[in-house]
């Protein structure tokens, strides 16, 4: 099992900045990808940036040249940079991460981040 807790939401300005972290407890070194996802209110989940199985590096289209995916390898934390701040980012934000051993993937509870003038 791999349990994820989040932090770092909050409330800024548009063109403000924010970090989330993702720190996994657990068998974390079992995870073999992990990531962000985010739901808006009315819409579906949607992916944010990742790293793969393969250790590549996903961004959605919205979040390329404004978020920065990383992690710390000693313990698989994983952080979200997001600059740039939308209204449009509005959202929970979410981490997830995949176990080698069968495939499952965790999630966390998820960290509100608002948007707001």
């Amino acid at each position: 099992q791999i349990q994820l807790t989040e932090s770092g939401g909050g409330l800024v300005h548009p063109g403000g900045s924010l970090r989330l972290s993702c720190v996994p407890s657990g068998k974390i070194f079992d995870i073999v990808a992990q990531g962000w996802y985010r739901q808006a209110p009315g819409l579906e989940r949607e992916l944010v940036a990742e790293f793969t199985r393969g250790n590549k590096i996903n961004y959605a289209s919205s979040a390329k040249g404004r978020f920065t995916i990383s992690r710390d390898n000693s313990n698989n934390a994983l952080y979200l940079q997001m600059n740039s701040l939308r209204l449009e980012d509005t959202a929970v934000y979410s981490c997830y991460a995949q176990s080698w051993e069968n495939g499952m993937i965790f999630w966390g509870e998820g960290t509100r981040v608002t948007v707001s003038s």
